[in-house]
C-alpha cells in the first residue's frame, strides 16, 4: 500500500477503503482524536481512534511531537473543520516525544523562543508555511530562468578578490591561529596559506557571472553569500542567498524589463500554487496589525501587497526626478522624514523609497541613473560624467528589493574607476580581460533571496525566513 501525504488525503472527495500515513502528532484529545501533520500542508488530518480497541500503554505514547504510522479507512468526517478523516485500524508509534521536555507544545510561542529552537520550529504552522513558500520561490526562480534560456552558473564560494570591500568579508585560512607564519615585515605570510594568498568567503557572484555571460549569453547565479558586518538588526544576516542574472548585449532598459518580468513571475507563481499558506500568513499579519497603533498598521494586507506588485506596471523614474519629488513633498517640508532630503547626491533611505511607492506613485517604482559616487565601480558611467546606469526596484513595505546596472564595458573608463578607489588592476586582471577581448554592452541585477521571502511571507525579521540564521555571536545548529 502506498503511503500518502496529508495534503493528498485532504484533497480527496471519496471514501477510500484503506489508507496509510505517517506524520507527527500535533494534538491528541479525549483519548480519541489525533491531529496529524506531515509537513505537506498547513492542515492536519484527524485520525479517530476507538480507544477500546487499543492498549492503554500505546495510547499513552501518543503525545505532541511523537512520530506515528497510521493505517485505516478514509471516511467522510463527522465533525466540523475537515471533509474527511481516518478511522484508525492500525497504529504504531515510530518515535516517542516526552511531553515534559518537548519544546513545541500546542500553544503560542514567541518568535525569539522559536529561533532558539530553530531545529523544531517548522513543526509550527507559521514556520512550516514560511519554509514551504521559501521552497516554492526557489523553484519558481529556477523555472523562470530555465524557461527563458538562462544557464545556471555556480560561482565560487571562496574568493581571492576583495574588490567588494574586504573589511566586511570572512577570511578563509588553514594557517595555525596561534602561531601563523610571518613575513619580513612581521605580518601574517599568506603565501604559506592553503591557496597561496589571502582568501575570503564571497559577498557576490556577480563579477564571475559576468565572465560567463560574455560567452554563454544569459546566465544566473543562485547561491550563498557572506558578509561579516557586525550588525544585529532584523534586516541583516551574515550568511544569505543571492540571485544574480547577467545578460550579454542587454542595456539598462532591457535590465529593467527583465527584473520587472522576473519579480512578477515568481510572485504570481506562489499566488497560484501556495494560496493556503499565503492566506494563513495574511490572517496572521492582520491579527498582529490589530495590536499596533493605527499609524503603524499596514495599508495593505499581505495578499493585496503581492497583487499590488503583480497587477501594476512598475513606474520608471530617474534618481534626479525622485529627489525633486522628495524635496518638495509634505513629509520632507514638515520634517516628518527621519532623514531630510536637501540636495542631489543623497543616498535614499527606505522611508523615502516607501513614500515614492506607497504615497506618490502608488505602484512599484524603478529608480535609475543614480549618482556615480554612491554606486559601485563596475556600473556604466553616463555621458554626463556624474551618473551611472544603475537601477533599484522599490516595493511597498520595504523599499529597495532589487539592485542592478548596465556594467561598464569600456576598458579605459573601468581602469580609471578602479584606480580612483584603489583597486589594483592585477587584482581583477581577468575582469578587465572581458573588456579587452570582445567587449559588449551587458547588464544584470542582484536580489537578496531572504528579502524576497520576507516580502512574500510578511515576516518582519530576516532570521525567520532562513532555516538556520547566521548572525553576530550566533552560529547555532
Amino acid at each position: 500500500m502506498k503511503t500518502r501525504t496529508v495534503s493528498d488525503l485532504l484533497s480527496q472527495d471519496i471514501v477510500m477503503p484503506e489508507v496509510e500515513i505517517k506524520g507527527w502528532v500535533r494534538t491528541f484529545r479525549a483519548n480519541r482524536f489525533i491531529a496529524l501533520n506531515d509537513g505537506s500542508t498547513l492542515n492536519n488530518i484527524q485520525c479517530v481512534v476507538d480507544f477500546e480497541n487499543f492498549e492503554e500503554a500505546l495510547l499513552k505514547r501518543i503525545t505532541t511531537g511523537a512520530a506515528i504510522h497510521v493505517k485505516g479507512l478514509l471516511v467522510e468526517s463527522q465533525g466540523k473543520g475537515q471533509k474527511v478523516e481516518i478511522q484508525v485500524q492500525q497504529l504504531k508509534v515510530l518515535g516517542d516525544s516526552d511531553p515534559e521536555t518537548y519544546p513545541i507544545q500546542p500553544k503560542k510561542h514567541s518568535f525569539e523562543f522559536l529561533r532558539e529552537n530553530a531545529h523544531l520550529r517548522t513543526r509550527t504552522n507559521t514556520f512550516s508555511a514560511v519554509m514551504r513558500l521559501r521552497s516554492a520561490l526557489s523553484f519558481a526562480i529556477h523555472k523562470y530562468f530555465n524557461d527563458n534560456g538562462f544557464y545556471y552558473v555556480h560561482t565560487p564560494i571562496i574568493t581571492g578578490s576583495d574588490a567588494e570591500g574586504a573589511g566586511e568579508m570572512f577570511r578563509v585560512t588553514s594557517l595555525d591561529a596561534k602561531n601563523p607564519p610571518l613575513n619580513k615585515e612581521g605580518e601574517v605570510d599568506y603565501s604559506k596559506d592553503f591557496f597561496g594568498k589571502e582568501t575570503n568567503l564571497t559577498v557576490s557572484g556577480q563579477l564571475e557571472a559576468e565572465t560567463y555571460a560574455m560567452s554563454l549569453g544569459k546566465v544566473y547565479t543562485f547561491g550563498p553569500t557572506f558578509r561579516a558586518e557586525n550588525s544585529n538588526t532584523s534586516r541583516h544576516l551574515a550568511e544569505f542567498w543571492m540571485i544574480e542574472p547577467e545578460v550579454a548585449f542587454m542595456d539598462l532598459a532591457g535590465n529593467m524589463d527583465l527584473a520587472e518580468d522576473f519579480m512578477k513571475y515568481v510572485l504570481k507563481y506562489i499566488l497560484k500554487n501556495n494560496r493556503e499558506d499565503l492566506e494563513f500568513l495574511d490572517a496572521r499579519l492582520q491579527d498582529e496589525d490589530k495590536t499596533k497603533p493605527q499609524n503603524e498598521r499596514s495599508d495593505m494586507s499581505l495578499i493585496e501587497k503581492l497583487n499590488f506588485v503583480t497587477d501594476n506596471n512598475f513606474k520608471r523614474v530617474s534618481y534626479t526626478e525622485a529627489i525633486e519629488i522628495l524635496r518638495d513633498c509634505t513629509p520632507n517640508k514638515k520634517k516628518k522624514f527621519k532623514y531630510i532630503i536637501n540636495e542631489w547626491g543623497t543616498d535614499l533611505q527606505s522611508e523615502h523609497e516607501r513614500f515614492l511607492v506607497e504615497k506618490h506613485f502608488k505602484c512599484p517604482v524603478i529608480l535609475f541613473d543614480y549618482p556615480a559616487n554612491i554606486k559601485a565601480f563596475y556600473m556604466r558611467l553616463n555621458d554626463d560624467g556624474k551618473t551611472v546606469r544603475a537601477m533599484d526596484i522599490l516595493f511597498p513595505g520595504i523599499g529597495e528589493i532589487v539592485g542592478g546596472a548596465q556594467r561598464e564595458e569600456r576598458l579605459e573608463v573601468l581602469k580609471k574607476k578602479m584606480a580612483a578607489i584603489n583597486i589594483p588592476e592585477e587584482e581583477l586582471w581577468w575582469y578587465l580581460d572581458l573588456r579587452k577581448f570582445g567587449t559588449a554592452v551587458h547588464a544584470g541585477f542582484g536580489l537578496g533571496f531572504e528579502r524576497l521571502v520576507m516580502f512574500a511571507t510578511g515576516m518582519s525579521n530576516i532570521r525567520d525566513v532562513i532555516p538556520f540564521p547566521r548572525t553576530p555571536q550566533n552560529a547555532e545548529f
